[in-house]
């Protein structure tokens, strides 16, 4: 594969790029109001169901990227093993939280904005789909939660008790440390990759920014 012309900075240059769309993935009305204590805890509800889907669907995703990742490149498995590993402390995460609140996660089906984002996710699935664009994928969908929560739980906040458990299980230092390494394998990948896998990796980076704010929107209002 040719090199692109692609330096190590590529995702630090696309977040810069497209920063409109990025702080309003990352700084969505939905995230803000968990920040100033403003929220309405039934549009918290309908996010907490809706994402519990997600994650069942990104097990999927993140397997897929897992294979993609040992048929490339083997010295990323453990970070993006211990990924897959976590989700299902996540799940189990999501059903306590699901029962505190009084919510029948059997009884909930996957809203427009999820299924489409599920849709996106299966995609992946592909053999067509290469490592660098799969693995930047992943990459931004876990920053794009680190980011949002991580402002939920920075000095200032009024985040409501009952949500902060929430917000510092995606804020939190180590979150934002394992998507830094999965930054760091997302530039190296596309350092090596061919450019038309690049502009890929970019055209999903900008599609990740849209689901995002298109699920906020719909924990907002049912969309």
């Amino acid at each position: 594969m040719d090199g692109g012309g692609v330096e190590a900075s590529t995702t630090a240059a696309w977040i810069e790029r497209h920063q409109q769309m990025y702080e309003r993935a990352t700084r969505h009305p939905f995230t803000i109001s968990i920040r100033d204590g403003t929220i309405d805890l039934s549009t918290f509800k309908r996010w907490l169901s809706q994402d519990y889907l997600f994650v069942r669907e990104f097990v999927a995703f993140e397997a897929s990227v897992l294979l993609k990742c040992c048929k490339q490149d083997s010295s990323d498995m453990e970070i993006i093993l211990g990924g897959v590993a976590s989700l299902s402390d996540e799940l189990s995460w999501f059903k306590n939280e699901a029962a505190k609140w009084g919510i029948d996660l059997a009884s909930v089906s996957p809203l427009k904005s999820n299924m489409e984002y599920h849709r996106f996710l299966r995609s992946f699935t592909e053999p067509e789909v290469i490592y660098a664009v799969a693995v930047t994928t992943f990459w931004i969908i876990e920053t794009v939660y680190q980011d949002s929560f991580g402002f939920c739980i920075e000095e200032g906040n009024k985040t409501p008790p009952e949500l902060l458990g929430t917000c510092q299980r995606w804020g939190s230092a180590e979150f934002k440390q394992y998507c830094q390494s999965l930054q760091r394998i997302a530039d190296r990948s596309l350092a090596n990759a061919p450019a038309d896998a690049v502009k890929s990796a970019e055209e999903a980076f900008i599609r990740v920014l849209e689901l995002e704010i298109g699920f906020w929107e719909m924990s907002s209002s049912q969309s």
